[in-house]
């Protein structure tokens, strides 16, 4: 139901940016998503909204959908209105999730100050007890612990007057907490459609036939040996936009894709990239300061925690302060697990995401090498290309031609049809008296 519901938004979502008068090509094309898959979308999509069909004489079918097909599934299905409901809550949720991680680090270092500051005054007090009775003086020294530049900012009324304004998109210290913890998630989540879109919009642009090597650039794994040689891979890219090989009189194999040759509107002329980039990532998006000043109270944290568990050794004195001091000591383990994990999780991600990224760069580069040995083709490739360009061509289903559509009665329809009949005879009538 998920995935349903997910098909159904993807396929709205490209036939409005279509301008709502679609083909099923045009839309497996926008979207990146087998031809089979998109055709029992559209027809699904346009059943629900009733959109209109228009029937060329040649037989292909455009979809004119209303512009208010967002408004009509809404006030249609209960599913849809739950999901944005619950997207709403989620993204409440998920706020609420991502500023714990850093009032968890305020929270755990107040309670360890706290606990320290106790634990040290009442050591004081006992120590000037001593020296009251046996007549000798002394004191304790209580190191002052750095905070961090201005950590509280965010709770003072007038930050706005001590701190520059923030931009759309900057994170505030409990965000970026979050963000030096786990980062900001992957930036090519949406590899797999950019790659199926950008080989559509090669395909479409090449006027529906290719050659394996306009291809690649977009691909990974290319196989080996006779898998590469046969042009295997090119087997999923058939499979999902029902492409048919063709082969030219000197043996060389092109590509043609029928139904990405018929489009509705006639755009301008597509300019896909030149190969698939995958986005390098970051550790993070918080700014420098606010990841220094994450790092550093988290380094506190860590050495408060360690300090704390030395001077929770007499139990005693825990026992007797009770209070604050108790509450420490109880979750004494799990500050300093904390405190260890909020360090080391950012350490060992730091060092996975420069090999993730060396791995993303080989992967750009081989595909980049690849897109500009178009430039350099042996006589056998051109030869390819020329034959590849013989099958391209474009059908544009225009609203001049149209066999059918149940925009308008048939009984009118078929009226229509009559008069355009007589007419055109008319015409051929003149012509001929004219040319007696």
């Amino acid at each position: 139901m998920a995935q349903e519901m997910a098909q159904t938004k993807t396929i709205t979502q490209a036939v409005e940016r279509l301008g709502y008068r679609v083909t099923v090509g045009d839309v497996a094309a926008e979207a990146g998503m087998p031809l089979m898959e998109a055709q029992q979308g559209v027809l699904a999509l346009a059943s629900e909204v009733q959109a209109h069909l228009q029937v060329a004489e040649s037989g292909e079918i455009a979809y004119v959908f209303p512009k208010n097909i967002q408004a009509i599934l809404w006030s249609k299905s209960w599913r849809l209105r739950w999901q944005a409901t619950w997207e709403r809550v989620w993204r409440i949720l998920f706020y609420l999730i991502r500023i714990s991680f850093g009032i968890l680090l305020i929270l755990s270092l107040v309670l360890i100050v706290v606990a320290i500051t106790v634990i040290a005054i009442a050591a004081s007090s006992a120590g000037r007890d001593d020296n009251d009775r046996g007549g000798g003086g002394g004191m304790i020294f209580l190191p002052r612990i750095w905070l961090g530049p201005d950590i509280f900012w965010m709770f003072d009324p007038r930050s706005d007057r001590r701190r520059p304004p923030r931009t759309k998109s900057e994170m505030n210290f409990l965000e970026a907490v979050f963000s030096f913890l786990f980062g900001d998630g992957d930036p090519n989540a949406d590899l797999s459609d950019r790659r199926w879109q950008s080989i559509a919009q090669v395909i479409q642009a090449n006027g529906g036939a290719v050659v394996a090597e306009q291809i690649v650039p977009f691909l990974d794994d290319l196989g080996q040996g006779w898998d590469r040689d046969l042009e295997d891979f090119m087997v999923p890219v058939l499979s999902r936009f029902n492409g048919v090989p063709q082969v030219s009189p000197q043996g060389g194999i092109a590509y043609q894709f029928p139904e990405l040759q018929v489009t509705a509107n006639e755009r301008r002329r597509l300019r896909p990239p030149q190969f698939l980039r995958e986005i390098p990532r970051r550790f993070s998006q918080a700014s420098s300061g606010q990841i220094m000043a994450a790092a550093g109270l988290g380094g506190v944290n860590l050495i408060g925690a360690l300090v704390l568990g030395n001077l929770l050794q007499d139990q005693a004195l825990v026992y007797q302060l009770g209070g604050v001091v108790a509450l420490a000591n109880s979750l004494y383990w799990v500050l300093l697990g904390y405190g260890s994990a909020f360090l080391g999780i950012p350490l060992v991600r730091y060092f996975w995401v420069q090999r993730q990224n060396q791995r993303i760069e080989a992967r750009n580069t081989d595909r980049e090498q690849r897109a500009a040995a178009l430039d350099q083709l042996t006589p056998e490739q051109h030869e390819k290309l020329v034959f590849a360009e013989t099958l391209t061509g474009q059908t544009v289903l225009g609203t001049d031609d149209l066999a059918y559509t149940t925009e308008t009665d048939l009984t009118d329809q078929e009226a229509a049809q009559k008069d355009k009949l007589d007419a055109e005879w008319q015409r051929l009538l003149e012509q001929r008296r004219q040319g007696k």
